[in-house]
């Protein structure tokens, strides 16, 4: 039986343990979402692999210390203004407008936007609900720039985590690369970094490759709006949910050579997280004939 290295995203900084214990939590409790999403695929009798967390959380922070417990959550009033402006260009391209004057009244013009977003994905939904639907895509959108801006914004440090994803790799001989969110740039960018890992399967998560900020700082750069395939990746399946609005624009904007595009539901409340697509059925059956040794 093979091992399968995750590849964590957004917001998984895990506070008040060491790294490794970090990474065996996440394995641990990404196990038990796959689990389900087997079952949801009716390959309840597939066993589970090896799961491994390439986990690097830790390294986008200066300031990382094991014993510190939690960390004030940003809003989208605390970002930048390249950031702000990095957001509108995010918000546009899932299809929102700019207010016009007045229009926002007492919200702030990117909290007007989200709430527009929000009305037409859930409009018949009790107010209740859209507001927290609201807060939470308000809160992807502030920890996918910063989180961003973190792993893009120093060379070093992004050096430092592409080792940490080729060394997980290489460690357990895996085929096969699980990648959410941020770590899907991650990922893409570790295996072109280190062309001697041969992967069977690269499947993509929630991926934010397509967004225009994101394209303009990978490494290696687009040619000509096109990202190129990791050498030694032989076969890559991308899936997003309907309503992540992380994973926009749809099917990375058509600018890389994937080979399978899929959507899936994994829920209103849950559009973007690992455990969510995990546990899709989809998901699940996408991994199992890969599980083999």
């Amino acid at each position: 039986m093979g091992t399968v290295v995750l590849v964590h995203g957004i917001g998984n900084l895990v506070r008040g343990v060491p790294p490794e214990q970090a990474a065996e939590l996440k394995a641990t409790a990404a196990a038990e979402r796959l689990r389900k999403g087997l079952s949801a695929a009716g390959l309840s009798h597939v066993p589970l692999p090896g799961l491994v967390m390439a986990y690097y959380a830790h390294q986008l922070t200066d300031d990382y210390r094991p014993e510190q417990q939690s960390a004030d959550a940003a809003a989208l009033e605390d970002l930048t203004r390249a950031q702000e402006d990095e957001a509108w260009e995010w918000l546009e391209t899932a299809g929102a407008v700019r207010p016009r004057e007045g229009q926002a009244a007492m919200l702030s013009p990117l909290r007007w936007a989200v709430n527009r977003i929000v009305e037409q994905r859930a409009g018949d939904a009790r107010p209740a609900a859209r507001k927290r639907l609201a807060e939470l895509l308000s809160r992807l959108v502030v920890a996918t720039l910063q989180d961003t801006d973190a792993y893009t914004s120093r060379p070093g440090r992004r050096k430092a985590v592409r080792a940490t994803v080729a060394r997980a790799v290489r460690d357990h001989g895996a085929r096969v690369v699980v990648a959410h969110s941020l770590g899907s740039v991650v990922a893409y960018e570790t295996l072109h970094a280190h062309p001697d890992l041969e992967i069977d399967l690269l499947l993509t998560l929630g991926s934010p490759l397509g967004l225009p900020a994101v394209l303009r700082k990978l490494d290696p750069e687009p040619t000509a709006g096109r990202g190129a395939r990791p050498p030694g990746v032989r076969h890559w399946v991308n899936i997003a949910d309907v309503g992540d609005l992380v994973a926009v624009p749809h099917e990375l904007g058509g600018a890389f050579p994937v080979d399978v595009h899929a959507t899936t539901d994994i829920g209103l409340f849950d559009p973007h997280t690992l455990g969510g697509y995990l546990a899709a059925g989809l998901t699940a059956a996408a991994l199992a004939p890969h599980f083999g040794d």
